[in-house]
């Protein structure tokens, strides 16, 4: 993958300020590791009368495979071969943009403490990629996207397939050559935006930060483009959401620079100041931050998400730097793979990827794994499995992993009345095997605690309705041994049965013991009692 940038110059403004304004040192070679391989910078020539910089691009097809996470034929190709015989080391695309933002930097913000003057102006350039995608319009569209940009000249010659059978026709590349004179920051941007745009395609995942990036590398130039719309689609790979968002904002840049004004100036329909009205706060947002609180409140600096799901409250974990160890742990490889993608894991600092792991592993079989942690979450996890396989994890969190502190939260079927869009006798999601009334949790939590050891406290999240009581119901299980105290708790906010010393030691907790052995009178009982409560409720 090869770009090269040329200038021409004077005896009084020599070609070599090309140096400069790239902070690139014509004398001497120089490479910069990448995502997906190696960039290198060099000049093929350097004088006062002419000057080329070259990026060569080298991409490693495997790094490519593993680390990739886009839409592009680079991170999800259609066949297996494809993901490592490809167009991606040669043909200009989004890693040549990102390498391009990468290495020249500065001169892509315009930025020269040596020569200001420099950069700021205009100076004669003449850029050439030897491969450019161009789909969905050939040689035509690249016209179309480069053509009202300032370029003086502008040639897109297509690539046979093959030169030595030129009945085949041409292929989807062309080799471009653009001329004129033009600020080199806004060259350098126009590439970083029309590049992947030409291509159609992205190597990464398209957050919505992407919007952000658009409009700050199509500054002065694509408000007023007439090709905007297929621009903009295909910068955001056609995700309509943030194609939607950045064409709004882009109206506004239009209708500023039509007034003379700023973007602010233009935008002041609402007033933040006076904007005093008041937006519910998801439950889900709610529970999290509960959470939160009783981790805090624990003093918890090592946590487990068990049953992480994408990763949402992994992700707001790791914002908060009093918890320095966060683990996720979820069954489905497939939400593991999005909470990855969620947190940018593979683009992560250094420091704060060591503060996080995702691991696969079910909840109901005992893990080494997760033994010594300072607290665990169930978070909306129990009522998604079978009551006869509560039990096991039961036995695998509070008996083998044994955290000094664990949450448990989950729904609330009594609220359910208040939700207008649910059915009567419906349970909130599909895939919930039951919900129980705050009575049935108390009576499980409580039981729990006692067989284990633990003291618990209850709290609601969300609106506690009088009759209803709160949308979501929370348990915090603390250790007895480390709050020292034999019981867990008193009547009004902690409850569960007095344990002597003989009861935790009689019971053998192995693996076998708990998932082979019968369980005792009273906990057939509780378990009798807590799997026929909810199918009345459901039904």
């Amino acid at each position: 993958m090869f770009l090269t940038i040329s200038t021409t110059g004077t005896a009084e403004k020599p070609a070599t300020d090309l140096g400069f304004l790239l902070h690139k040192h014509p004398g001497r070679a120089q490479a910069f590791s990448t995502s997906y391989g190696t960039a290198h910078v060099l000049y093929p020539e350097a004088g006062a009368e002419r000057c080329t910089a070259a990026l060569l691009l080298e991409v490693d097809p495997v790094a490519l495979v593993r680390r990739g996470r886009g839409k592009g034929r680079g991170g999800a190709p259609d066949a297996a071969l494809a993901q490592y015989v490809n167009d991606r080391p040669y043909a200009a695309s989004s890693l040549l943009a990102v390498a391009l933002a990468r290495v020249f930097k500065s001169a892509l913000h315009g930025t020269c403490a040596a020569m200001p003057e420099r950069a700021a102006a205009a100076m004669p350039l003449r850029i050439e990629v030897p491969a450019l995608p161009a789909r969905g319009g050939g040689a035509e569209l690249v016209t179309r996207l480069f053509g009202p940009l300032g370029w003086s000249r502008v040639e897109a010659e297509p690539v046979a397939l093959d030169p030595e059978f030129p009945e085949w026709g041409d292929s989807r590349y062309v080799r471009l050559v653009l001329e004129g004179e033009l600020r080199l920051a806004d060259a350098l941007n126009q590439l970083y935006v029309l590049l992947p745009v030409l291509d159609d395609a992205k190597h990464y995942w398209v957050a919505p930060d992407e919007v952000d990036k658009l409009l700050r590398a199509g500054d002065g130039w694509l408000a007023d483009h007439p090709e905007q719309k297929l621009i903009t689609s295909r910068y955001l790979s056609r995700r309509w959401g943030l194609t939607r968002e950045a064409t709004e904002r882009l109206e506004l840049v239009r209708l500023a620079e039509a007034d003379g004004l700023d973007v602010e100036d233009v935008d002041n329909a609402v007033d933040e100041t006076t904007d005093t009205e008041e937006r519910p706060v998801p439950l889900a947002e709610q529970r999290r931050a509960a959470i939160l609180g009783a981790l805090r409140a624990a003093e918890a600096a090592r946590v487990l998400d068990l049953g992480c799901g994408q990763g949402q409250l992994v992700q707001a974990l790791l914002k908060d730097a009093r918890f320095t160890e966060i683990v996720g742990v979820d069954v489905s490889a497939r939400a593991l793979s999005v909470a990855a993608r969620r947190m940018r894991l593979d683009r992560m600092g250094e420091r704060q990827a060591a503060r996080v792991r995702l691991l696969q592993g079910s909840l109901t079989y005992t893990d080494k794994r997760l033994v010594g942690y300072d607290a665990a979450v169930l978070s909306e996890v129990v009522e998604h499995l079978d009551l006869p396989r509560l039990p096991a994890l039961e036995y695998a969190v509070f008996g083998a992993a044994r955290p000094r502190t664990v949450v448990v939260t989950t729904p609330n079927v009594e609220y359910n009345v208040r939700w207008e869009s649910l059915p009567a006798g419906h349970v909130r999601h599909g895939d919930h095997r039951f919900e129980w009334t705050r009575e049935e949790f108390r009576t499980w939590a409580t039981g729990l605690a006692g067989r284990y050891g633990y003291v618990v406290a209850f709290a609601p999240v969300g609106p506690d309705d009088p009759e209803a009581g709160p949308p979501t119901q929370m348990a915090v299980f603390t250790r007895a041994d480390e709050t020292g105290s034999d019981e867990t708790g008193s009547d009004e906010t902690r409850t569960g049965r007095p344990r002597t010393d003989e009861t935790r030691t009689d019971r053998p907790r192995t693996d076998e013991t708990r998932t082979d052995r019968p369980r005792n009178d009273q906990t057939r009982n509780d378990q009798t009692r807590t799997d026929e409560t909810p199918k009345e409720d459901a039904a």
